[in-house]
């Protein structure tokens, strides 16, 4: 098993966070308190702290053509949960930074991936892999 992450991010609304990653990315809450409140994302653990200092994308850098904010985090779902993802992000009207869709196609680095920001500005990318053993192929 491979050891879960724990990262912990700035937010500037604690009931928009509990809503957009507890409600629309189904992501359960664990512990909390009037400053912080943990989740459970796909096994790790990512903890929204209450900051008004420090939320939003700062810049982005140009990968296989689109625009990625550099400061961003997220996670590699299988190929079809990623795709149930996308189809219900579109539903909500989530606005894409980078649309879902294909990157490095018929590259080794062949992904599906899409951006899009929280309540707060943090950027969030998720992608997949048909083949996930090309997750580190060069």
């Amino acid at each position: 098993m491979t050891p879960p992450f724990h990262l912990a991010f700035p937010v500037h609304d604690l009931a928009l966070a509990r809503a957009f990653y507890g409600g629309l990315l189904e992501c359960p809450e664990g512990r909390s308190s009037e400053l912080w409140v943990d989740f459970d994302f796909y096994g790790h653990q990512v903890v929204a702290h209450l900051s008004s200092a420090e939320t939003g994308t700062a810049r982005a850098n140009p990968v296989d053509g689109q625009d990625v904010p550099v400061r961003h985090f997220g996670v590699i779902l299988e190929w079809e949960a990623w795709h149930t993802l996308a189809q219900r992000l579109r539903g909500a009207g989530v606005r894409f930074l980078v649309e879902p869709g294909i990157r490095f196609a018929g590259q080794v680095g062949e992904q599906a991936t899409m951006f899009f920001l929280d309540p707060s500005g943090n950027a969030l990318e998720f992608k997949t892999f048909r083949d996930p053993g090309r997750i580190f192929a060069k």
